[in-house]
């Protein structure tokens, strides 16, 4: 199930108004329906009660028989024409039996339940309003009245219906008439609710935005002008951006000058060990030797990752890899029997590493001459955007390559796997640090050229 404090914030105000009008517009319907036919019962009722006052009121009793009045209504005249009335005697044991009925009943008659005649009872002249089952089993809608007439010993119950399915089929077509108007007021609201949520949340999305820019380096702090319930969020934004900022400096700042306090000493005992021969000399000027290594290595890894955190700087990568093409077919140039090496590059123009000029030359120069060492006269680099915000730089060699096994040991602080090549063994491990800083990584593995592969993987600038 979709955690729904995941959801979109559009999306769970859309919801929570889609549900609530959806509910209004069901309640709207039921009840416009509801009044609509309980509105046409009334009217129908009123007519009724008439039929029913003029059968009461016309009636009488000659020589002991009940003589009905003469009614105009056309309709009581035709056989089931949805019109009916009749005069129900009722005697003292219950029983009902018709007396006079209108010749629209033809073969049937309106016959009472007991419940009903037991509601007349309670309310002797009082008209009461009922439904029935009619003739051809059609609805009825039927008015009572219970009353005696002078010079008849039982109480009489006059009663007139009329089919009533006309007020159903209004009734029905009202409520899909209504249901189908509030369906496109309901659409229509959820529609204006929409465009009323993304217009009022744009200041949101704005401050999203402007913070993305500020992740991406294009810009150092939130500038917008946003309403009163979010100016107080991009003034703490910013104060955090400024403190963050600060912290970070000072940091660099503290590492920076221990790395120079450090590094002074370290020269005088470097000095002082190269003018005083001996075994001690050596073992004093190679440590010394590997502490400056390692001072140098962690202030350039402290700088890099400060870098990471704060910069967005947007570097070109096609420029920097010609111009360490160039560099080093001239370095190498006397490699392979004088042939010098090839160096085959291919870079999109519009590809930029999200970061300094400095530490990508340091990441590709270290590769590139790293295949430059041990390659036979080929080396192939290719750097490709790998989605929105990555970018893969590849480099490839035609040299004896590395098993599995040295792979693993290769990205290892100082480690060489060669000691007779030239160098201190921090190349590989330089590049993974400072990759890593940048929250990348390195991968190496076999070249289609038959030697060593290394894979990059860096943030990518936006264009």
């Amino acid at each position: 199930m979709l955690d729904l404090r995941r959801r979109s914030l559009v999306r769970r105000l859309v919801l929570i108004a889609g549900a609530w009008t959806l509910v209004v517009m069901l309640a709207a319907g039921v009840f416009l329906t509801a009044q609509f036919k309980a509105a046409a019962i009334r009217r129908f009722d009123s007519s009724l009660a008439v039929l029913t006052d003029d059968l009461y009121a016309g009636s009488t009793i000659e020589d002991g028989q009940l003589r009905a009045p003469v009614l105009t209504d056309i309709r009581a005249t035709r056989a089931y024409s949805g019109r009916y009335w009749a005069i129900l005697d009722k005697s003292e044991d219950g029983a009902i039996r018709p007396l006079v009925r209108s010749r629209s009943l033809f073969d049937s008659d309106l016959m009472l339940a007991s419940s009903q005649i037991d509601q007349l009872d309670a309310a002797p002249g009082k008209t009461q309003y009922f439904d029935l089952r009619g003739p051809q089993d059609k609805p009825l809608r039927a008015a009572a009245i219970l009353a005696r007439l002078p010079g008849y010993a039982d109480p009489l119950v006059f009663v007139a219906a009329e089919d009533r399915s006309p007020i159903d089929a209004d009734a029905s077509q009202f409520g899909r008439i209504t249901i189908f108007a509030l369906s496109i007021l309901g659409v229509g609201l959820i529609l204006a609710v929409v465009v009323q949520v993304r217009f009022g949340l744009q200041p949101l999305f704005r401050l999203r935005r402007e913070v993305a820019a500020v992740r991406r380096g294009k810009a150092e702090r939130l500038d917008g002008i946003y309403p009163v319930e979010l100016e107080p969020l991009a003034v703490e934004l910013n104060a955090l951006l400024a403190h963050n900022q600060e912290v970070v400096e000072r940091q660099r700042t503290h590492v920076g000058n221990l790395a120079h306090a450090l590094k002074t000493p370290l020269s005088v005992m470097l000095t002082e060990a190269s003018q005083q021969p001996g075994q001690l000399a050596e073992v004093v000027e190679r440590q010394a030797q590997t502490m400056r290594e390692q001072v140098d290595h962690h202030l350039r890894r402290a700088r890099a990752a400060a870098r990471s955190q704060t910069s967005g700087e947007r570097t070109p990568v096609e420029p920097i890899l010609d111009e360490l093409a160039v560099t080093l077919e001239r370095i190498f140039q006397d490699k392979s029997d004088g042939q010098g090496i090839e160096i085959d590059w291919r870079c999109p123009e519009d590809l930029a590493f999200q970061g300094e000029k400095q530490d990508f030359m340091e990441l590709a120069g270290n590769l590139m001459e790293n295949a430059g060492k041990w390659c036979r006269g080929k080396i192939r680099v290719e750097a490709a955007p790998q989605g929105e915000a990555r970018m893969l730089l590849t480099v490839d060699d035609d040299g004896p390559g590395l098993t599995p096994e040295e792979r693993s040991q290769a990205l290892k602080r100082g480690q060489r796997l060669d000691e007779k090549a030239p160098g201190s063994g921090l190349g590989l491990s330089i590049v993974d640090e400072l990759a890593r800083a940048y929250r990348g990584s390195v991968q190496l593995g076999e070249s289609p050229l038959g030697g060593l592969r290394v894979t990059l993987d860096l943030p990518r600038a936006e264009g």
